[in-house]
């Protein structure tokens, strides 16, 4: 049966692609000049996302996917087994707010997790917040939650169909029921809390309805609302109209003392200014210049700030700083830079608790507040480790481990003794006591020793046979540490290798790695990409034909460039959400954020390297690429879709070979967070069939 499979699978793919039959894509004069030299950009008019051609260009798009994907024999039992596999429960780490304990619980194929509450850890669990319940589809979800100091109030953000845009609901917990006054148009904010009284957040001038999910946003500001009164009411708590292009944030010391204004010119880099609150001081003071540093204030040490700080220490420090006196030659240290890259930092029962990466994983201290080491948390092995945060007040805390092959797993940590005693671990039906993660180190292009993370069955073998997914993302200063996938579990099972590069661009290794990767280095990062692909073939873990790659956002733009520069390199390509267009990206919502990692088009110097790569500008005509499925969706207000849309098109205009090159524009969607669990095994199910497909492999298992 299985043979007959693979033959019906073979011609249907023969037959797919004889087929493909794309939609027509009108093109325009429309050209830039760029300091002298012209660039065309004949589809331009894809920017316009409320236009009918836009529209119409995307149904056609999405039948044209839709066809090729329904076509593909055994797509429906890709689908069943990952909905087995998504259906077990999934319960995040408790955290305790007054009398209660909040949890989100999943029990399987819900759109969305639910808030759970319980009095005491051996109490019963009752719905707090059911976001499943916002809308039929289980498009609108639920966000970020904040407690007031006395957990008297809450408030949680929701968004709707994965904008950005977000609300804030406020909720009496004396009562359970919501109060009247919603907070709108709150974008790339938290909430934090002064007392019981009200909070301070961020938000954006209210947009013009037609543009709000493409429009550059501008004019980021500061708002403190007190509780029983209406938004109209909020106080201006701090703006910056001299600077529209910079976000800002206003966060409160615990104990109420220190109000922080973080203020940020892209996505790495801040300025800190300081105002305290109990000396009611009447203006901010500079805490810390910007913008070539990345310091966060960790707590308050009576009238002195504790901070981490990369100032004069790449890999990172916490430093004691007096707000009246803050000039860097009074700070005192507290935890040196290590070695090892200093992640986070959480605080609980009086104590500081530093995550540390050691080759991209999590290893954690625990100090006092004067700096001396207690003890190394002994963890499970090589994984991720999220938690170790509480407060001042608690005997113990909740942390998650996870790994590549083990789900979340919740665990309680004794402060005082430091033994650690499972809370609760997750079941499901995928066999991971049958798979291994092995960490491989590659040399470069340019020599530099890159990390990678290898997870596959047991004993796999060496012999150029096995299906190969290559994931990377190198940017941003983010680092990709293991974690569980339920979706990547589907693909091991095939006997897959989902494979996982550490980049230069993240921050595995401190800024240097990262400063390694950005800018006129970028080329870096897809060197480092196209290196691990090499050595993967050299040593006979996969071959060509049975490698994909796939990246999403920052990503998408990795595989965007890695297939226009090595088309001949991979056999699949999944470029998610990605930033297409290097010339234009700075133009739409908060594109300008990331010129300090990429540079922008209007500067000369920086115009070059970015058309050197732009994975738009560098698809050729007659070139035979990779089969590629590009994904966006309609609502994604953080990269915009428009990156994709163009790419797709001059994709199709250009590509020669017998693949496909396709777009699955999701509906009711944006970046991917809040993403509802029906849309996200749809997703998965045409992705991993496509892979499939392309590869001319069939899935294990099918009677």
């Amino acid at each position: 049966m299985r043979s007959s499979i693979l033959i019906l699978a073979i011609l249907s793919t023969q037959f797919l692609h004889a087929q493909l039959n794309y939609p027509s894509t009108r093109k325009a004069d429309v050209k830039d000049d760029y300091h002298g030299t012209s660039i065309a950009d004949p589809y331009r008019w894809l920017e316009d996302d409320n236009s009918e051609e836009t529209h119409n260009w995307v149904l056609a798009q999405n039948q044209v996917t839709n066809s090729y994907l329904s076509a593909i024999p055994f797509r429906n039992a890709v689908k069943e087994r990952l909905a087995v596999l998504w259906n077990y429960p999934k319960i995040g780490s408790p955290r305790k707010e007054g009398d209660f304990y909040y949890f989100f619980k999943n029990d399987g194929l819900q759109n969305q997790s639910i808030l759970y509450k319980q009095k005491g850890l051996n109490g019963v669990p009752e719905i707090f917040i059911d976001p499943n319940g916002f809308s039929s589809d289980g498009t609108i979800a639920l966000g970020g939650q904040s407690f007031s100091k006395n957990a008297r109030y809450m408030t949680y953000l929701i968004a709707r169909s994965g904008s950005d845009w977000q609300e804030a609901i406020i909720r009496d917990l004396s009562t359970g029921q919501n109060i009247d006054d919603t907070i709108k148009w709150i974008k790339f904010s938290g909430i934090s809390w002064l007392g019981d009284e009200g909070f301070y957040y961020s938000r954006y001038p209210v947009p013009d309805a037609s543009t709000k999910l493409s429009k550059q946003n501008q004019f980021h500001k500061v708002y403190f609302h007190r509780i029983g009164t209406k938004q109209t009411e909020d106080q201006l708590i701090y703006e910056d109209n001299t600077h529209p292009l910079r976000n800002v944030g206003g966060s409160v010391t615990d104990d109420g003392r220190f109000l922080i204004i973080s203020q940020t010119e892209g996505t790495s880099g801040n300025e800190l200014w300081v105002k305290n609150l109990a000396s009611k001081q009447a203006e901010f003071s500079k805490l810390i210049d910007g913008f070539s540093t990345d310091p966060d204030v960790i707590d308050n040490v009576g009238d002195l700030l504790l901070l981490k700080t990369n100032q004069d220490a790449p890999n990172f420090k916490i430093v004691l700083v007096d707000p009246a006196n803050p000039a860097k030659e009074n700070w005192k240290t507290i935890i040196a830079e290590k070695t090892d890259v200093l992640q986070s930092v959480g605080t609980g029962g009086g104590y500081l608790f530093c995550s540390y990466l050691k080759d991209a994983s999590t290893r954690v201290y625990q100090y006092t507040f004067d700096g001396k080491l207690v003890r190394e948390i002994k963890l499970r092995g090589i994984g991720t480790v999220s938690g170790f945060d509480g407060k001042k007040e608690d005997k113990a805390l909740f942390y998650t481990f996870t790994s590549y092959t083990y789900p979340p797993t919740i665990f309680t940590y004794n402060i005082e003794t430091g033994e650690s005693v499972l809370f609760r671990k997750t079941e499901t039906a995928f066999q991971s006591e049958a798979y291994e993660t092995q960490q491989v180190f590659f040399t470069s292009k340019d020599g530099t020793r890159v990390p990678m993370f290898i997870t596959g069955k047991k004993g796999f073998k060496l012999d150029g046979n096995n299906p190969v997914l290559l994931y990377g993302y190198g940017g941003f200063n983010i680092s990709q540490t293991p974690g569980f996938s339920i979706s990547n579990a589907y693909w091991m099972e095939q006997g897959g290798l989902y494979v996982v590069v550490n980049l230069r661009g993240g921050s595995e290794y401190g800024e240097s790695w990262h400063k390694a990767g950005m800018l006129d280095k970028k080329q870096n990062v897809f060197d480092d990409f196209i290196g691990a692909a090499e050595f993967l073939i050299k040593n006979k873990y996969t071959r060509k034909e049975l490698l994909a790659i796939r990246g999403g956002s920052n990503g998408g733009l990795l595989v965007g460039a890695c297939m226009t520069q090595r088309p001949d390199l991979f056999q699949v390509a999944l470029p998610a959400v990605g930033v297409m267009d290097m010339l234009r990206y700075h133009l739409f919502t908060i594109g300008w954020a990331w010129a300090v990692e990429y540079g922008r088009s209007d500067n000369p110097d920086q115009f070059k390297y970015l058309l050197n790569y732009s994975p738009l500008h560098n698809l050729k005509d007659g070139v035979s690429y990779p089969a590629t499925m590009v994904t966006t969706a309609d609502h994604d207000d953080r990269v915009v879709p428009a990156h994709s849309f163009k790419f797709a098109a001059r994709l199709q205009e250009s590509h020669r070979g017998n693949t496909p090159a396709l777009i699955r524009i999701e509906t009711k969607a944006g970046h991917g967070a809040g993403k509802p669990t029906a849309k996200q095994i749809e997703e998965a199910a045409d992705i991993w069939s496509f892979v499939l497909f392309n590869m001319g492999r069939t899935p294990v298992g099918l009677k």
